[in-house]
């Protein structure tokens, strides 16, 4: 049965994905993360005619069960941006590598009302390939991202999104410890590159996927 809250979403979700399409972004609305892997794969990966394949850090990404997914599928390359055998070294190079795939996944911190992606980066890499580089890229958004303008954006991430990322991966700065943004000049900061994506070019380059469920952070 479905909830209220599932119903809500689904028509705020769906005046979003509209949104993106009028800013030249493909949308589209699914109700959990299994349909969201299902979509890429049926839908968006035929579709772009993609050989190879990169990533850029997102639990939403990674819970979908995407990158697993697409290392299973037979004739993709897989650029393993999330290996964890590798040193920085060779992790640093590989991501410089993945802005000239195919097909880029990962995620984004905020989308506005008006189908705006709000992202910031530590070194650039994901925000980066959503901007250039990768002939396609796919962005995976969970609803909890919707917010309702730039400004509201700005403030999620730099209250929220981007301390308890910095908690999560055990980093040793000042809102690790506060739970708030202090613009601090650590050298572990992650918050280093924004970017702000108002429309798709070329119109189709991006896919954007809303999902009907809070997903990563």
């Amino acid at each position: 049965m479905t909830s209220p809250k599932e119903l809500y979403y689904a028509k705020r979700l769906e005046e979003v994905a509209e949104a993106l399409r009028k800013n030249h972004f493909k949308a589209q609305v699914v109700p959990d993360a299994a349909a969201a892997r299902a979509y890429v794969l049926d839908e968006v990966l035929p579709a772009s005619g993609a050989k190879t394949v990169a990533y850029g850090g997102s639990m939403t990404l990674v819970g979908s069960g995407l990158p697993q997914a697409l290392a299973e599928t037979p004739g993709i390359e897989v650029l393993d941006t999330l290996d964890k055998t590798l040193t920085p070294e060779q992790t640093y190079e590989r991501r410089r590598q993945a802005l000239l795939v195919d097909l880029f996944l990962t995620g984004s911190n905020a989308v506005t009302e008006d189908g705006v992606l709000v992202n910031l980066d530590m070194i650039g890499n994901r925000a980066c390939a959503i901007a250039f580089g990768p002939k396609h890229a796919v962005v995976l958004v969970g609803r909890n991202k919707i917010v309702p303008d730039l400004t509201s954006a700005i403030s999620r991430i730099k209250e929220f999104a981007a301390p308890a990322n910095a908690m999560r991966l055990g980093k040793k700065t000042p809102c690790t410890a506060t739970s708030h943004c202090e613009d601090c000049g650590s050298p572990e900061r992650i918050c280093n590159v924004w970017t702000i994506t108002e429309k798709s070019f070329p119109r189709g380059r991006i896919t954007v996927i809303l999902i009907n469920q809070d997903l990563g952070l």
